[in-house]
C-alpha cells in the first residue's frame, strides 16, 4: 500500500482550514498533517513535518504567502507549493511562482479539484488555474525588449577621446593641446557629451567613465 501524501495547510482563516481538512481527510491517500494560520507557523511546521505538499494562502497578516513560499522551500526544497487563493492578479501570481510555487489554483475550486491537483502535484505535475495558465502564456508570448545600447556607444570617436581625458581630469586646454584641437572645439565636443550622456556638468560625465572603465 503506498504511503499517504502529507499535506499541510497555511492559511490564516481558521474556518478555511477546517473545510479543507474535512474534505481532504475524505479522500484516499491524502492526509492532513497540520494546520498553520501564519507564514511563520507555515515554515516551522514545513521543518517539523516535512510534507509533501502544502497548501498556501497568498494574503496573510505578517509574512504573506510569497515571502513564506520563498523561505519554505529553503528549508524544505522537497516541498511542492500550491497556491489556494482568491486572487489572480499579476502582482500575485509572478512573485509566487518566481518564489517556487509549483500549482496555483483559486479557492472557487472544487474539493476534487484540489484534491486532484495534489496528487498531480506529487507526480511532479503542475496544475494552473484556468486564466493563470492564460498570463503566465501571454507573458511568454509579449516580445522581449531589445536591450539598449549604453549611452556612450551614441559617441563618436574624437568625443570619446574628449571624455576619457575629461574623467583624467584634464582642463579645456589640456584635453585641447593631447589632442591638437582647439578650446573652442574642446566645449563643442564637452557639450554634445553632456547631452548624449543625460549629465549636467564634468563631474557627473567624468563618474560614468569611470563606472563604464572609460576613465583608465
Amino acid at each position: 500500500m503506498e504511503e499517504a501524501i502529507k499535506v499541510l495547510l497555511v492559511d490564516d482563516h481558521e474556518m478555511v482550514r477546517i473545510g479543507l481538512a474535512a474534505v481532504l481527510e475524505t479522500e484516499d491517500g491524502i492526509e492532513v498533517v497540520g494546520e498553520a494560520s501564519n507564514g511563520l507557523d507555515g515554515v516551522r511546521l514545513a521543518q517539523a513535518y516535512k510534507p509533501d505538499i502544502v497548501l498556501m494562502d497568498l494574503v496573510m497578516e505578517g509574512m504573506d504567502g510569497i515571502e513564506t513560499t520563498r523561505r519554505l522551500l529553503e528549508h524544505c526544497p522537497e516541498c511542492r507549493v500550491i497556491v489556494l487563493t482568491s486572487f489572480i492578479d499579476d502582482s500575485k501570481i509572478y512573485p509566487v511562482i518566481e518564489a517556487g510555487a509549483f500549482s496555483y489554483l483559486l479557492k472557487t475550486s472544487r474539493a476534487t479539484e484540489i484534491a486532484d491537483a495534489i496528487r498531480a502535484a506529487a507526480r511532479g505535475q503542475s496544475v494552473l488555474e484556468s486564466q493563470v495558465a492564460v498570463k503566465m502564456m501571454n507573458r511568454f508570448r509579449e516580445p522581449k525588449k531589445p536591450e539598449r545600447k549604453p549611452l556612450h556607444e551614441e559617441l563618436t570617436d574624437r568625443e570619446m577621446d574628449v571624455l576619457k581625458l575629461l574623467a583624467l581630469g584634464k582642463s579645456n586646454k589640456d584635453i585641447a593641446d593631447d589632442l591638437f584641437i582647439g578650446i573652442k572645439t574642446v566645449k563643442f565636443h564637452i557639450t554634445n557629451i553632456f547631452a548624449k550622456l543625460g549629465v549636467e556638468d564634468r563631474t557627473q560625465a567624468a563618474i560614468y567613465a569611470h563606472r563604464n572603465g572609460l576613465g583608465e
